[in-house]
C-alpha cells in the first residue's frame, strides 16, 4: 500500500521543481527577454485573474457558499495585499521611487512571491488532504495542480524580471518560494488542525491577493503601450492566460 505522507512529498518535489523553468531563459539575450517581458506580464495578468476567478473562488464556493464571510475574506486578501505593499514602498523608498532599477525591485515582485507563497502552501495542503482521502483522488489532484503550475510558473517568472530582479534571481525566488508547498503539505500530517477549515479561509485570501496584484500593479503597466499592434499581442497574451486558466478548469 502507498503511504499517502510519501506520495503527497514526491508529488510535490516534481511540483517544486517546475519553478525552475525559468532555466530556458539563460541562453537569451537580456535586450531580447527585456523586449518580451511585457508580453510575460500580459500572461501574468491573465493568468492571475483566471487563477483567482475559475480556480480559487469556484472552490472556495464549493467548499462553503457565497456569503458574506467568503466575501470579506476576499476583501481581506486585497486589503492587506495593499498594507503590505505600502509597508514595503515606506521601508524601502523614503521617497518616492517611480525610477526603480535592478539594485531596487519593485514592490510588486515581493507582493507576487508572498502571493504564490500563500498559493503554493495552499497547493501542497490540498494534495495532502487528497492523498489522505485516497491514492487515486490525490494522484488526480497532483496532476491537476502540475497543469496548472506551468504557466503561472512562467507568468510569475515574468513578473520577476519585469520587476528588477535578475534572471538568476527570479530563478532562485522563485524555486525557494515553491517550496513553501511543502510547508502546506505538512500541516495535515503534523497538527491537529481541520484543513478544510483552513482552506475555506484561505482559499478567497489568496483569490483577493492574486486580484489586487493583477488589477493594481500589472494592468497600469501594460497602459504604458501606446502601439497598436503591440497592444493588440499584450490582449491577446492576457486573454491565452485567461484561456489556459479556463481549459484547466474544464479537463
Amino acid at each position: 500500500m502507498v503511504n499517502p505522507a510519501l506520495a503527497t512529498f514526491i508529488s510535490i518535489t516534481i511540483i517544486s521543481a517546475l519553478s525552475l523553468i525559468g532555466i530556458v531563459t539563460l541562453g537569451i539575450r537580456e535586450q531580447q527577454l527585456q523586449r518580451r517581458l511585457h508580453y510575460l506580464v500580459s500572461f501574468a495578468v491573465g493568468g492571475l485573474f483566471g487563477s483567482a476567478f475559475l480556480h480559487l473562488l469556484p472552490k472556495a464556493v464549493a467548499n462553503t457558499t457565497f456569503s458574506i464571510q467568503l466575501s470579506l475574506f476576499v476583501l481581506g486578501g486585497i486589503v492587506i495585499a495593499f498594507a503590505i505593499e505600502t509597508f514595503i514602498h515606506w521601508h524601502h523608498c523614503h521617497t518616492q521611487c517611480e525610477n526603480e532599477s535592478h539594485s531596487h525591485p519593485h514592490a510588486i515582485a515581493y507582493m507576487n512571491l508572498i502571493g504564490d507563497a500563500i498559493h503554493n502552501a495552499l497547493d501542497g495542503l490540498i494534495i495532502a488532504v487528497s492523498f489522505l482521502t485516497a491514492i487515486p483522488v490525490g494522484i488526480a489532484t497532483a496532476v491537476a495542480v502540475i497543469t496548472h503550475e506551468i504557466p503561472q510558473e512562467i507568468g510569475d517568472f515574468g513578473v520577476l524580471l519585469h520587476s528588477g530582479f535578475t534572471k538568476k534571481t527570479a530563478i532562485v525566488a522563485n524555486f525557494f518560494i515553491a517550496l513553501t508547498a511543502f510547508v502546506g503539505a505538512a500541516i495535515p500530517f503534523v497538527f491537529q488542525i481541520n484543513p478544510t477549515e483552513l482552506i475555506d479561509v484561505l482559499l478567497p485570501f489568496a483569490a483577493g491577493n492574486f486580484i489586487y496584484i493583477a488589477g493594481s500593479d500589472l494592468v497600469p503597466e501594460l497602459k504604458e503601450q501606446r502601439r497598436t499592434a503591440q497592444s493588440v499581442l499584450q490582449m491577446f497574451m492576457l486573454l491565452a492566460g485567461i484561456a489556459i486558466m479556463l481549459g484547466l478548469r474544464l479537463v
